[in-house]
């Protein structure tokens, strides 16, 4: 029996209700819509089976395989639920407060038995950011960050902490995905000097100068960002500073480190300088893909020796987004880019279709990995809020509109476990959609009054580079560049009028041209007679063979720099001059 389509849930100023998947789009019955504004939060389970959402009274879990209620909680405050993995614990998390006389507060963060509706342990969690406990996939162990320490908790019971992983100041973990061995990556930041460090460890195994599995230090990190593959055999670690000391981004300084937990780990080496925007794993565990580099940024896939396996050459970009399934690749330029994205085949480095979703705020592809979301949301953007449903080959296939006075606040798939939904064969051919495409406006340039009445020039602020496998591939018999072919012609046909010259002293002899069977000479430099202007005429042939090499590095696909680029657009010129001084004009 086929699975059903996953069930789309929106949040906004209409309330909170959930919509058929494709192809129908009809409103479900599985949820009576919640009305009004004060729905703050939701979420389902990570098998999609169930759901919680709080309307600023109480927080309820439903059954979504057969509509029922299970639980109602009275946390009118609450902002952050999360199921356990295995649907056994609802975590809820509400703002941390004080009493007046400034005594402590009551336990903030909740955790509740799913089955029978009991709270297991109330924690007190001043902070939002990793507010959740973080369970292993079996539920057999689940971790805390508190005071600088991670604590272990067994089978969910959380009166006895069963391990304590103690460092200097761990500010922030990543517990591994899939089953055991279960691995923790710790992150503590430098102090007085020292470096920070990322360490991988086994559970439990933490005890000893020798218990890290690896261990990966540097000094540019004021936070990180830490990734596991879904194999837990690496992790990848984005380290970023907040102020770029050399001034050349406004975003800091970022580097990305790859550490592996057989004892491992490199510096991933970005072809271009830049920030780092967005780094992913493919579900497959053995490749990883990174978007880098002052606009326009550049993607590269890299495998797990840190070596590029493709690049995507430069555009607007500045997120990346794998299909569940991992044979598909999504890139994207939102927030402040137009919205365009390119959706490529990464099992043939195909690209499939280049749609473009103008001022989307979120992207989510569906979990059958044929369907993509995107969404404008407030309080990012409160004007023309809605979302679309888009096929990957580029098809809009739904599409709605928020009323003009109202607001878009959340919108998700619902969740299915892994396997459900397996891959299909990649069509390049577009889906039949009712919609109607969107072409976007094209954004006319702003041209200064000087120039309204001259004739448009196609230069660009910067040339994008095109894709490896769309790049031009030169023979070993590389054709001679425009330059080189007009300077020998010129030299053949110099030979030739000083052979004229000798066999015949008449001025009114026209040079005969060099016949084409005759074979490259070495060029025998020529002297005016003045020292001055051989001088000229000797640099003016440095700087000529210098642009040629610029030429055949922009050919063989390196990136060149603006005053380069000025270089080679001054050939014209100094060839002009040359001719002019060796014809002695």
């Amino acid at each position: 029996m086929a699975p059903s389509t996953p069930l789309l849930t929106v949040r906004g100023s209409e309330g909170l209700y959930m919509v058929n998947g494709p192809p129908h789009f009809t409103e479900s019955t599985i949820f009576p819509r919640e009305s009004g504004k004060n729905c703050k939060v939701y979420t389902f389970s990570k098998d999609g089976t169930l759901f919680a959402w709080g309307n600023g009274e109480k927080v309820s879990i439903i059954s979504v395989t057969d509509k029922g209620l299970l639980h109602s909680f009275d946390l009118p405050k609450a902002v952050c639920l999360e199921f356990s993995p295995k649907n056994t614990v609802l975590a809820t998390w509400q703002p941390y407060t004080t009493s007046k006389d400034g005594t402590a507060g009551t336990p903030n963060l909740q955790l509740y038995d799913v089955k029978t509706g009991m709270c297991l342990k109330s924690f007190i969690q001043k902070k939002m950011q990793n507010w959740c406990p973080s369970w292993s996939d079996d539920e057999i162990i689940c971790a805390r960050n508190v005071n600088n320490e991670v604590h272990f908790f067994e089978n969910n019971n959380f009166n006895t902490i069963a391990n304590k992983l103690h460092l200097q100041k761990i500010n922030d973990f990543v517990l591994s995905p899939g089953p055991q061995p279960y691995k923790v990556a710790v992150y503590v930041p430098g102090s007085k000097g020292a470096p920070s460090f990322v360490r991988l460890y086994q559970y439990p195994n933490f005890a000893g100068p020798h218990a890290a599995l690896a261990n990966k230090s540097f000094f540019k990190a004021d936070k990180v960002t830490m990734l596991w593959n879904k194999k837990a055999t690496a992790v990848l670690v984005i380290a970023s500073t907040e102020v770029d000391k050399t001034g050349a981004s406004y975003y800091g300084e970022q580097t990305l480190h790859y550490i592996a937990t057989n004892g491992e780990s490199a510096v991933v080496q970005l072809p271009k300088n830049g920030p780092i925007y967005d780094v992913v794993w493919n579900s497959s565990s053995t490749e990883f893909c990174a978007v880098y580099g002052f606009m326009p940024a550049k993607a590269t896939i890299f495998n797990l020796k840190c070596d590029p396996v493709f690049d995507f050459g430069t555009g607007p970009r500045n997120a990346a987004f794998y299909s569940p399934q991992g044979q598909i690749l999504v890139l994207a330029g939102f927030g402040n880019l137009r919205g365009q994205m390119e959706v490529w085949d990464v099992r043939n480095y195909k690209l499939i279709s280049k749609p473009v979703a103008s001022d989307s705020t979120h992207f989510a592809w569906c979990p059958d990995g044929e369907h993509i979301l995107t969404a404008t949301c407030a309080p990012r953007l409160r004007v023309n809020n809605g979302y679309k449903i888009w096929h990957y080959t580029g098809s809009i296939l739904h599409k709605y509109d928020v009323p003009s006075n109202g607001e878009l606040w959340q919108v998700s798939w619902q969740p299915f476990l892994e396997g459900i939904f397996p891959a299909k064969a990649i069509t390049y051919q577009a889906v039949p959609s009712e919609v109607p495409s969107e072409e976007p406006k094209a954004a006319t340039a702003y041209r200064p009054p000087a120039l309204r009445n001259k004739p448009v020039t196609n230069s660009k602020l910067h040339e994008e580079e095109p894709p490896q496998n769309m790049k031009p591939h030169p023979g070993n018999d590389k054709p001679l560049s425009k330059t080189a072919l007009k300077n020998q012609r010129k030299h053949e046909a110099k030979k030739a009028a000083k052979q004229g010259a000798r066999s015949d002293t008449s001025p009114h002899l026209a040079p005969t041209p060099a016949p084409q069977s005759t074979p490259r000479n070495p060029v025998i430099p020529s002297t005016s007679g003045d020292p001055e202007v051989d001088k000229k005429i000797k640099n003016l042939k440095k700087k000529l063979k210098a642009i040629e090499q610029l030429k055949e590095q922009a050919t063989a696909g390196k990136q060149l720099e603006k005053n380069q680029l000025e270089k080679i657009q001054k050939e014209t010129a100094l060839l002009q001059e040359l001719e002019d001084l060796e014809l002695g004009i």
